[in-house]
Parts: C-alpha cells; sequence; structure tokens
C-alpha cells in the first residue's frame, strides 16, 4: 500500500462504529498504515469525543444503536470543520444520505469494503484537506458522494440511481438485462449485483458470447460428454453448470447465433439443460446476467434477435448512462484510475492538477471510461515525476486532434451521439492503421463485433485487413 495514504504517519482518525468487531479491525488497518487511532463506540461517545480532541478524518458506520452517521457529521462540523469524513453504510441507504447530506467534506463507501479501499478513500479526503489547507480561499462546505464497490466509483446521481435498481434487482432471483454502451462498465454492474445478493458466496461465471465460434460457444455454455465431437477427449463441464448456485454473465448477449437462442430459452425456463453427446438432464440454480451494447428491441425488429428469448431476458432491464451524462465522476475515475496507477508501480500518488482535471471533463469520451482509464495509463506512464497538468494532456491527447489525409478526426460539439460513435470507431481504425484485430483489441471488443459495426455503420469493409 506505499504511497497510497498521504502523510498517514503524522495523521489522526476517529474511528466510530457500535460493532466491536468491526471496530477493532478498522483500528488495526489504520494502525497498520501509520495512522494515531481513537475509537468510539457509537455516536454520543463520538460527540464526548470530538469536543475535547481534533482529527485528520472521522471514519463512521452510518446505521447504530444510539443514531446514525449524519448525526457524528454534524458533531464533526460543529467541533472541527476542517475534518474530512467517511460514511460507511450498505447501499440501501443512498438514496437518504443523497437527500440528507447538505453540507461537510467527505466520501461515502458502500459495504462490503476492503481496507484498500478504504485506504484509497482516506487518501482522496487527506489530499482534499491539504489542497485547502495550502489555499487562501477560505474552506468551503462541499458534498462528495463516492460510491466504491465491485469497482465502481462516482457520484453522479445518474449512476447513484442505476446502483439503488441494480441493488435491488440483487435483493431477487430475476434475471437482468444491462443495454448500455461500450466501455461503461456492464461486467462491474453484473459483478455488483452478484456481490449485493445472497448468491455473493457462490461463483460469478462469466461468458463472451461474441469471443467464440458458434460450434464452441454451445460447448463453453453446456458442456460436452466425452467423444461428443472430434477432439473432445474427455468430458467437460459447461458455464451453467460451473455457475450452479450463483450468477452466470452472458456477456454480448446480442452476439449469440440464432440457432442456438431457442436453447438459451429453454435453459432460462427450465433451468435445466443436456451436455453434447448426453441426455441426462442437468438442474441447475443459477441468476443470468446479460449484457449488450446493442438494443435488443431493435435487433428483434430486424430478425436478428429472437423476440421470446429477448422478453425472458428481459424481466429487470438496467441501463448505465455514458460517461458524458455523468461528467462529474471524472475527476473521482481519475483519482481512482491514479491511485491504482500508484499501487501497481509502487510509486507515490500524482498530483493530477486541475487544469488536466478540466480538459477530462470537456472531452466527450466516446469510449466511455475504458477511453478514460487507457488515457490516464498512458499519461502516467509516459509523465512519471512530472506534474500531471493540461500540457501533459495536450502532448497524449494530440493525435486525436490532427486533421492531415489519413488521420483521425474530432467531432464538434453536439455531434449526435451515432455520428460519435461511427467518428470513434472511424479513428481508431485509423489509429490501428486499418487493421480490424488491433483495433477491436484497442476498443476492447470481438473482432466479430468489430466487423458488424464496420457493417452497420455502413464503412468499406475492404479498406480494413
Amino acid at each position: 500500500m506505499n504511497g497510497i495514504c498521504l502523510n498517514s504517519r503524522n495523521s489522526s482518525v476517529l474511528v466510530v462504529d457500535d460493532e466491536p468487531g468491526m471496530r477493532t479491525a478498522l483500528q488495526a488497518n489504520f494502525q497498520r498504515h501509520g495512522w494515531r487511532v481513537e475509537t468510539a463506540t457509537g455516536v454520543s461517545d463520538a460527540a464526548r469525543v470530538l469536543e475535547h480532541t481534533s482529527f485528520d478524518l472521522v471514519v463512521s458506520d452510518i446505521r447504530m444503536q444510539d443514531g446514525d452517521g449524519f448525526e457524528v457529521m454534524c458533531s464533526v462540523l460543529k467541533n472541527s470543520p476542517a475534518t474530512a469524513v467517511i460514511l460507511l453504510t450498505a447501499f440501501g441507504s443512498v438514496p437518504e444520505a443523497v437527500e440528507s447530506m447538505r453540507s461537510g467534506a467527505f466520501d461515502y463507501l458502500t459495504k462490503p469494503i476492503s481496507f484498500e479501499q478504504l485506504q484509497a478513500a482516506a487518501a482522496r479526503v487527506m489530499q482534499r484537506v491539504s489542497e485547502k489547507t495550502a489555499s487562501d480561499r477560505p474552506p468551503r462546505k462541499t458534498v462528495t458522494i463516492a460510491v466504491t464497490g465491485a469497482g465502481i466509483v462516482g457520484r453522479s446521481p445518474l449512476l447513484l440511481q442505476t446502483l439503488q435498481r441494480a441493488r435491488a434487482a440483487a435483493s431477487t432471483d430475476a434475471d437482468v438485462l444491462i443495454e448500455a454502451e461500450s466501455g461503461t462498465g456492464k461486467e462491474l454492474l453484473a459483478k455488483f449485483i452478484h456481490e449485493s445478493s445472497d448468491r455473493s458466496r457462490k461463483p460469478f461465471v462469466a461468458v463472451n458470447c461474441a469471443a467464440l465460434p458458434e460450434h464452441l460457444l454451445e460447448s463453453e455454455l453446456f458442456g460436452h460428454a466425452k467423444g461428443a465431437f472430434t477432439g473432445a477427449n474427455a468430458a467437460k463441464a459447461g458455464k451453467f453448470e460451473l455457475a450452479d448456485g450463483g450468477t452466470l454473465l452472458l456477456d454480448e448477449i446480442g452476439e449469440m447465433p440464432l440457432n442456438l437462442q431457442p436453447k438459451l430459452l429453454r435453459v432460462l425456463q427450465e433451468r435445466e439443460f443436456e451436455r453434447l453427446g448426453e441426455t441426462r438432464s442437468i438442474h441447475v440454480n443459477i441468476r443470468v446476467i446479460a449484457t449488450t451494447n446493442a438494443s435488443l428491441g431493435a435487433m428483434v425488429e430486424q430478425g436478428r434477435f429472437r423476440s421470446d428469448l429477448y422478453y425472458r431476458l428481459n424481466v429487470i432491464p438496467l441501463s448505465i448512462p455514458g460517461l458524458r451524462e455523468r461528467i462529474e465522476d471524472i475527476p473521482a475515475l481519475a483519482r481512482y484510475f491514479a491511485e491504482r496507477f500508484a499501487l501497481e508501480t509502487n510509486s507515490a500518488v500524482p498530483v493530477l492538477d486541475p487544469s488536466f482535471v478540466d480538459k477530462l471533463q470537456a472531452h466527450s469520451w466516446p469510449g466511455n471510461i475504458r477511453e478514460l482509464a487507457n488515457f490516464m495509463r498512458r499519461v502516467l506512464s509516459l509523465n512519471q515525476g512530472a506534474k500531471i497538468d493540461a500540457a501533459c494532456f495536450y502532448k497524449e491527447f494530440r493525435p486525436l486532434g490532427k486533421h492531415r489525409a489519413g488521420s483521425p478526426s474530432m467531432p464538434a460539439p453536439g455531434t449526435p451521439i451515432s455520428v460519435l460513435e461511427k467518428i470513434h470507431l472511424e479513428n481508431t481504425l485509423a489509429l490501428a492503421h486499418g487493421n480490424r484485430t488491433h483495433a477491436a483489441e484497442m476498443l476492447g471488443i470481438s473482432l466479430r463485433t468489430m466487423r458488424n459495426r464496420i457493417k452497420e455503420y455502413g464503412l468499406p469493409p475492404r479498406r480494413y485487413a
């Protein structure tokens, strides 16, 4: 964890929790990272301690027997307004948190959390405190709601609504269909649902329907008996069988061949199937989550997807906003990627200058979070030890802004989303020098999906190898 917690050796934290086991675990974690730690057993105890002692950070559970974390936050604001606060809670209370938190500077983490997430959040709030102390401006009371779970980072109302709906879906066994653009984090949302459900201790198994040829996809899903086909030298369990008791993610479900869709429909209806080459039925207890970056409803109208399968999958529909719709999350995401890079390289967390963050927020990010993550990695890899400012942004982003023949072009502000997606595809193909395989890898999609996109947007297929 070297480099994650800013100045932790000289920092103090008050841990507030009415559960002795959690209180002890949090205390040990902070002490292990060099913090000076005091604990409180609830709201009243925390108020008593805060009257006499100031802390750099307060970490408090929300739901406690003698009150809640918002009362702890009020005590902090009354006695030590510069102190940062992190609230910990189950995700179910996010709506009341959004309504209640009108003042104070803090992060908001959903359970279950890892100590790594907590230390990263501590680094963020300490950095904010440090920035405010260094500023000549009087401290402002601002609200930052950061939801961190299954790798999801953000505070925008649209994201919170999505997560609230996903949390409600997790409390049921209903199948879920996630329709969202590429790079928005569909698999992360699927994992969030799994980890928030009663199935969290059981397997989470994912299969990309676009990554395998048709004859291999059927075997991958349902398994096969020994000798079922040439090369089947041993029996093999399929993904449905491996996911028994847990969750099966069918990624890029729109790429599933039509002739396999009736078999999938039967499994969804009956929760049983046969391995290839066998007649014995296997019963499974699973939840299915399907994801797609295309509109399955439109595919049904075009005859490219079965309507009965669509309605069977679409029990609980979810969508994820594109990054351009949640620009307020870009600073938190940029810090998250910077902290993750620091962990990977065992280095100090780089400081992101406001001018750099402003440029990030001004870009439309047609490739969404995946594009932002790749860009951050490029900037941080090539500018180690440098101040990450607007100059770094222009230096690493400039290739997309060149307008000579054969180079990618930048869309004008207000360009329709469908046109943005086409331009992004053309830009990526240009950067890959027309190589479809390399362009698909850059976008994180399969070669089959790349071929379909080229056809869908009317690009000349012979131009791309």
